[in-house]
């Protein structure tokens, strides 16, 4: 495959390394950030925490020894609350990059993790282990979820490639899938006879990170990780897809096999991510508007920085979430949406004038 050409390539050996040293700096900035967010989350609650005893709890842990706090301090620390605010991080991070890669790949700045069915299909799939009862008790809910939306993220395949595999059918291909399973989790909602059942139900198509635990945040980690390092291999491909098809495809990039292979490895992340924490809207849509408005286009930049942006942006809508109405808690889907649609309409004045994200 012939590389594309790069301002970092063909910019004179100062000036690229520059570049690189700001680069460095942002993205040492953007984790020192993550790692002070979900330090700070954690001791936010009932119980009284202090950054201290959550760097007790977390290295006695890790590294051993005795912790430096109680062990009801340590419990909460370490079982409770940095599970759960770690698997946000790794969700904001997951759906920004997996949005990033979306509107890049499909030259839509409205695509987000979701147009590709994968949370409809996940949405039936849960409510179909919760309210019929599927699997008999051998399947959890997040295993329910997650075979729906590869049954939705295959019929997507499968009608995209019937229908000739170009990127527009792709997208409408989503639409299909995603409004075919949204319709049967209603019915299937609405069919429900328990209200509380299906209290629950909707409390998680919300998104939901209760309850989360380490066996939640392994899988989404693994995951995560597989997927940084598929697309920033393929960063400077999709510099190339944002010119359009046929211009990626005459710098030697081949079209249909990169696409199907970012499809797959965006909607596996998306399908387990949704899985254990719901439906979270906005995310995927709105960060990385902004983190092209932080350091542009290039997704060598781009999709690390918008990973960064995304987790520390979801530590702290799930902070909010179950803190804003404590002891009762509010599925941080409707906090991400609260916050994202100002944030978006923002982005969409701002750039009202100026080029499209593509």
């Amino acid at each position: 495959m012939t590389a594309t050409r790069t301002p970092e390539r063909t910019a004179p050996p100062a000036r690229r390394e520059a570049r690189v040293l700001r680069r460095g700096l942002l993205w040492a900035l953007g984790g020192a950030a993550l790692v002070m967010s979900v330090a700070i989350a954690v001791t936010i609650g009932p119980a009284d925490l202090s950054v201290a005893d959550v760097g007790s709890a977390v290295s006695a842990h890790l590294f051993g020894g005795e912790s430096g706090t109680s062990a009801i301090r340590d419990g909460i620390v370490w079982n409770l609350r940095m599970p759960r605010t770690v698997l946000a991080a790794l969700c904001g991070a997951g759906l920004a990059l997996c949005g990033a890669v979306m509107q890049s790949l499909l030259r839509n700045p409205l695509a987000d993790p979701f147009v590709l069915g994968v949370s409809s299909g996940a949405s039936t799939g849960a409510v179909a282990v919760v309210v019929l009862g599927v699997g008999g008790g051998a399947v959890s809910v997040s295993a329910g979820a997650f075979l729906g939306a590869v049954c939705s993220f295959g019929l997507v395949l499968l009608l995209s490639h019937t229908l000739g595999g170009t990127t527009d059918r792709v997208v409408l291909s989503g639409v299909a899938a995603m409004q075919l399973f949204s319709a049967l989790t209603s019915f299937v909602v609405l069919t429900a006879a328990d209200a509380e059942e299906t209290r629950g139900v909707l409390f998680w198509l919300l998104g939901s990170l209760s309850g989360a635990g380490w066996q939640d945040v392994w899988p989404a980690l693994a995951v995560l990780l597989l997927t940084l390092l598929v697309c920033g291999g393929h960063a400077r491909t999709l510099d190339a897809f944002a010119f359009g098809q046929d211009a990626a495809a005459s710098l030697g990039v081949t079209v249909a096999r990169t696409r199907l292979v970012l499809l797959c490895v965006t909607a596996l992340l998306t399908a387990v991510l949704v899985s254990v924490a719901g439906a979270i809207g906005f995310v995927g849509l709105v960060l990385p508007h902004i983190a092209r408005a932080l350091v542009g286009a290039a997704h060598g930049r781009l999709l690390p920085v918008t990973a960064l942006t995304g987790a520390v942006f979801m530590v702290w809508a799930d902070t909010l979430a179950r803190t804003a109405l404590a002891p009762q808690e509010v599925p941080v889907g409707v906090i991400t949406s609260l916050v994202g649609v100002p944030a978006f309409v923002l982005v969409l004045y701002r750039g009202r004038g100026g080029r499209g994200a593509s």
